[in-house]
């Protein structure tokens, strides 16, 4: 579990006297609207304000209110979102040792796995998608640590999964990196043979978006199209 004090390392840029919410707090009440499904500044001022008396009870708040959802975005917009990723990953680690001591060494698993953040492609400014991996421990069902970055070259999420290992230090463990290596065969799936019947297209054969399902489409017409000739 999250702790208040695993927050308090993460320095706050702000002067002292706009510091009428204390960031440890800010942190943590936006973690655990988050994880209630907010999805918007607003969301949160009106989960924090909805839990204000359970908040005060079980993690020292003492606010008045919650903070305005325009003060909010100032006080995230400040944030060191490296220094929030430590302080996260620090916590997992205290958390992985504790599983690990409860169970043999060999029972760990690790999954990493890549996502696409919705809406991070930027045709005007020519940016690529912001893609996403996540290192997830299965027995304590606990996410160990983050990475992120644009990047259009698929191969560039292999380089990532091992800085993501190095940086965890998890060499040694089990990981499962069976749809990160797979999706680099799929396009071989329509050209097996030209006596083939069945093909394939979808999004997932590339980012997940609807010009990736498009583009998916070609290939197979194209594949179809070299098979045809060859029969």
């Amino acid at each position: 579990m999250l702790k208040l004090a695993d927050l308090d390392g993460i320095v706050d840029a702000r002067r002292g006297q706009g510091r009428m919410y204390d960031l440890p707090h800010v942190v943590l009440c936006c973690i655990l609207a988050v994880a209630a499904g907010a999805d918007s500044y607003r969301a949160i001022v009106r989960f924090i304000d909805a839990r204000l008396e359970w908040l005060r009870e079980h993690t020292q708040l003492r606010w008045r209110q919650a903070p305005s959802h325009t003060g909010l975005r100032l006080i995230l917009l400040g944030l060191d979102q490296e220094a929030i990723e430590q302080a996260l990953r620090r916590r997992a680690c205290e958390a992985l040792g504790e599983a690990a001591d409860a169970a043999p060494p060999q029972s760990l698993l690790v999954a990493l796995d890549g996502k696409t953040l919705r809406g991070s492609l930027d045709r005007f400014a020519d940016r690529a998608p912001l893609q996403w991996l996540s290192a997830f421990a299965a027995e304590p069902r606990l996410v160990l640590g983050q990475l992120a970055w644009h990047s259009g070259d698929k191969d560039d999420e292999i380089a990532a999964a091992r800085r993501l290992i190095a940086e965890l230090g998890l060499e040694g463990k089990l990981f499962t990196l069976d749809a990160l290596h797979a999706q680099r065969e799929l396009p071989a799936l329509n050209r097996r043979s030209p006596a083939q019947r069945l093909y394939f297209c979808g999004s997932y054969f590339r980012y997940g978006f609807h010009e990736d399902a498009y583009w998916s489409a070609l290939e197979a017409c194209a594949a179809l199209r070299e098979h045809l000739a060859a029969r």
